[in-house]
């Protein structure tokens, strides 16, 4: 069968690559895709994620058995229900069910109408009343902007002062846009952070390992929030019986939830969650993979990826497989001054072979087809699996040691809360 996969970036390459490993699969296309996804044979097509219309006609045109949808806008902006309204088949949430993620103030009332564990909250149109609720509240606290802003739109302010700033600048200088319109102003949770997902279809789920993120651009957990500067999976030092306790207070019941409230899921679910001195709290639903984590679960599943899917589309049980031992850990390389302005055009390394995946998010071949230019924020990410965090620490930072990354930065650090 061929597949379809839609997006541009490094979780959309580790999805299309790792559907292209299937016996099953005779090609994968990625819309729009990045030249560095074409190293690993995969097709790409130069249609945006929101020409809904000819992505539709390229998989009616192609053959395409089914479509898989990476990023969140286009789930916001509908795209499933569009494919599925023309006869297709699309492995996402509809635009009502992803707006789990596409306005956080939905995701609160629903948490909070099924008593699932989050931070206390307020929601807030008004700059003013906002900034009593912060002045009345005390810092630390979080202002999030109520919609998508590609990961930025969270503020985790240390004083009031900071905290107001951001509401004004959301509120205010419409700094997002219409995704800050509203903001959610939520208590700080103190806690280890970690990534669970699921792939799942109406009340039937299946469980992903965990993961660790990082989100700050520098080492130490300095600097601006990014939309991730590496990832690894499993965290091993989260007992297990966290996970049982985050699916049986937080994935049941918002799966559930959904089915009650007209919105039956299906697609990735994306719980960011914090455990905290009274459990596992949700800080984040997403619709969708989250990048760079997909980059680093993907790698761990020894089971036939594009079957998988098709069975979960389809109401069968998969058959689901993962490495149970060793660590996968990645390391994004990014453009210098992302997340703000970046420099475009900067050659980059050659592709990584053997135990050391390279996996790319803005990259561009130069007019003469032969080098591989920078051409976003995140550029590329080196992932691998190794005996230990520490390990995989050590392959990946010796071999960024020997690249040519002038023009380029990457934190240092990845993993590093796991080794004690």
């Amino acid at each position: 069968m061929k597949l379809l996969v839609v997006g541009s970036g490094g979780r959309e390459h580790a999805i299309a690559k790792s559907l292209l490993a299937s016996d099953g699969v005779e090609a994968v296309y990625v819309a729009p895709g990045n030249d560095g996804m074409t190293l690993d044979g995969l097709e790409i097509v130069n249609i945006g994620i929101s020409e809904h219309s000819a992505l539709i006609d390229f998989a009616k045109s192609n053959d395409i058995a089914w479509t898989f949808i990476g990023p969140d806008d286009a789930l916001a902006a509908g795209i499933v229900d569009d494919f599925n309204q023309a006869g297709f088949k699309a492995f996402g949430p509809s635009k009502l069910a992803a707006e789990l993620e596409w306005s956080k103030d939905f995701a609160k009332s629903i948490m909070a109408k099924y008593q699932i564990p989050t931070a206390a909250y307020g929601t807030f149109t008004d700059f003013e009343k906002a900034k009593a609720y912060i002045e009345k509240q005390g810092a630390p606290i979080v202002v999030k902007a109520d919609g998508l802003a590609l990961g930025k739109g969270v503020v985790v302010a240390e004083t009031v002062e900071e905290a107001v700033e951001a509401a004004r600048e959301m509120l205010l200088d419409n700094k997002f846009g219409d995704s800050g319109a509203r903001v959610i102003i939520e208590e700080f949770l103190d806690g280890e952070e970690f990534s669970l997902f699921a792939l799942v279809n109406g009340d039937r789920f299946y469980i992903l390992p965990t993961a660790q993120d990082h989100k700050r651009a520098y080492d130490g957990d300095k600097g601006p929030n990014t939309g991730g500067m590496g990832a690894y999976a499993p965290v091993p030092h989260l007992p297990q019986s966290v996970v049982d306790t985050a699916v049986e207070t937080i994935v049941k019941p918002v799966l559930e939830g959904m089915i009650k409230e007209g919105r039956p899921y299906l697609g990735v679910l994306y719980c960011g969650l914090i455990l905290t001195a009274d459990g596992p709290k949700v800080i984040e639903f997403n619709a969708r993979f989250g990048d760079p984590e997909t980059q680093i679960i993907l790698p761990r599943l020894t089971s036939d990826f594009a079957q998988n899917i098709t069975d979960i589309l389809e109401g069968r049980e998969p058959h689901m497989a993962w490495l149970d031992e060793g660590v996968t850990l990645g390391v994004v390389v990014a453009s210098n001054g992302y997340p703000f302005a970046y420099d475009k055009g900067v050659e980059l390394p050659a592709k990584t072979d053997g135990d050391i995946i390279t996996y790319y998010a803005g990259a561009k071949f130069a007019e003469n087809g032969q080098l591989l230019l920078s051409n976003g924020g995140r550029v590329y990410m080196l992932v691998t699996t190794a005996d230990s965090v520490k390990a995989a620490q050590n392959k990946i930072y010796k071999e960024l040691a020997k690249q040519n990354t002038n023009g380029l930065f990457y934190r240092h650090d990845i993993g590093s809360k796991a080794i004690k």
